[in-house]
């Protein structure tokens, strides 16, 4: 099986399972696998297990590439990422369905949340939209604390530091912060996939 078989038009159309689910796990392999699944485990935190039971639930086609992966693919936290851990926890913590790819989703954000470009990008998702869909479906009660549209990833910071009794903010309130544009600021741009659409409100 060649490796192409993780492009997300591939992944998306021979897949299986919930509709948005599958796009949003086609998303990140695509985007995190675009060297080869052997990056797979690396760039979006899963060890061989995890990526075989997403392989296994959503897209059974490229079920041998994981299987193929050393048994030691591990999935370390990057040592100068000391809040990974803790925002896997926060968002296990706010689990909707108890389901499996909760567990999954929770690890996968928390890695790409390390990158460099908004978080819907580096989840690989088409546009900001999905990431709060994704939220509200699958981590409900952190996404409704998120009652502003804060940008993700100071909204998980903030988070964090309130869970460990942190004040990381300089004003009162966000309406009278000099900062509010870092915080709220359209997340514009383009996909970093290639190759995909939006999917439907099923």
């Amino acid at each position: 099986m060649t490796e192409t078989a993780l492009r997300y038009d591939i992944l998306v159309s021979a897949g299986r399972g919930d509709p948005f689910d599958r796009h949003v796990f086609a998303s990140a392999l695509a985007l995190a696998g675009g060297t080869g699944a052997a990056a797979l485990p690396r760039a979006l935190g899963l060890d061989r297990q995890g990526l075989i039971g997403v392989a296994a639930t959503y897209f059974p086609q490229v079920l041998p590439l994981m299987e193929a992966l050393p048994a030691d693919a591990g999935s370390a936290s990057d040592p100068g990422a000391l809040e990974e851990d803790d925002l896997r926890r926060l968002l296990l913590d706010h689990r909707s369905r108890g389901v499996l790819a909760e567990n999954w989703l929770a690890t996968i954000i928390a890695r790409r949340s390390l990158g460099p470009n908004h978080l819907w990008q580096d989840l690989g998702l088409t546009h900001r939209s999905e990431l709060g869909r994704l939220m509200h479906r699958h981590f409900a009660a952190l996404a409704a604390c998120n009652v502003h549209d804060m940008k993700w990833k100071k909204f998980f910071y903030r988070q964090l530091c309130e869970r460990d009794g942190v004040l990381i903010c300089k004003a009162p309130n966000c309406t009278v912060c000099d900062d509010v544009h870092h915080c709220f600021a359209p997340e514009a741009g383009e996909p970093l996939n290639v190759l995909q659409q939006p999917v439907s409100r099923t």
